[in-house]
């Protein structure tokens, strides 16, 4: 059995939760792995790539991909998401963004650009995930890294909720945009809700959940590779 699977993954469950769902529906000994990790809290396109499918993962890390984002200016959390509680910014120097203020400040992360990741982040430092080292206390400060946003459009924004469309390249982190936009417009800001709703040709609209996985079995949805 080989091929790909475009899952719709659901909220509150990790990337790696949601292949081991589907490795209980393969046959024993299938390899199975994923390309592109999304947060428990994100939703959408992950895909899973099953049998001789698995050497295209690097290939498929490196497509293009979409979001659309939520961010919640006025306020930050120590995760950048709402994985953690919400600090609110200081009402004496909180001034709301007008959409104005918000598209020019938009402009500075289209192109090539310096990226800081979030301290709660996969990345490494020193052979451990920052995340684990931020959750034991331990300050992490992630170095920048190159990455490319192609596009950011906003399409709906009533304060302090911001909605974009976001399409970028490999390793850039919407929780770092949602970030430094607030940062950007002095008032604070981070990612409520993500949804990944394409990876190169492999698109939401032609997605399959882990429920229909389960009642109709995986073969009938592998996409070839």
């Amino acid at each position: 059995m080989h091929g790909i699977v475009n899952l719709d993954k659901p909220p509150g469950i990790s990337s790696a939760r949601a292949v081991a769902s589907v490795k209980r529906l393969l046959p024993k000994g299938t390899k199975i792995g994923h390309a592109g990790t999304l947060d428990p809290f994100a939703t959408g396109v992950l895909l899973l790539l099953v049998g001789r499918a698995t050497k295209q993962c690097e290939a498929l890390m490196g497509a293009p991909k979409q979001y659309i984002a939520t961010v919640k200016l006025g306020a930050t959390t120590a995760t950048d998401d709402p994985e953690s509680p919400e600090t609110p910014w200081p009402v004496e120097a909180l001034i709301p963004a007008s959409p104005e203020a918000v598209l020019q400040a938009l402009s500075s992360f289209v192109g090539t650009i310096r990226q800081r990741p979030p301290s709660f982040s996969a990345m490494k430092v020193g052979g451990r995930r920052a995340y684990a080292l931020a959750r034991a206390g331990r300050t992490v400060e992630l170095q920048p890294r190159t990455v490319q946003v192609y596009g950011i459009e906003m399409m709906e924004y009533a304060w302090p909720l911001l909605s974009l469309r976001i399409d970028c390249g490999r390793g850039v982190y919407i929780r770092s945009i949602a970030r430094d936009l607030g940062a950007a417009l002095n008032v604070g800001g981070y990612l409520t809700a993500l949804r990944r709703t394409r990876i190169g040709d492999y698109r939401i609209d032609q997605s399959v959940t882990l429920e229909r996985l389960a009642a109709d079995g995986v073969a009938p949805h592998l996409l070839p590779v």
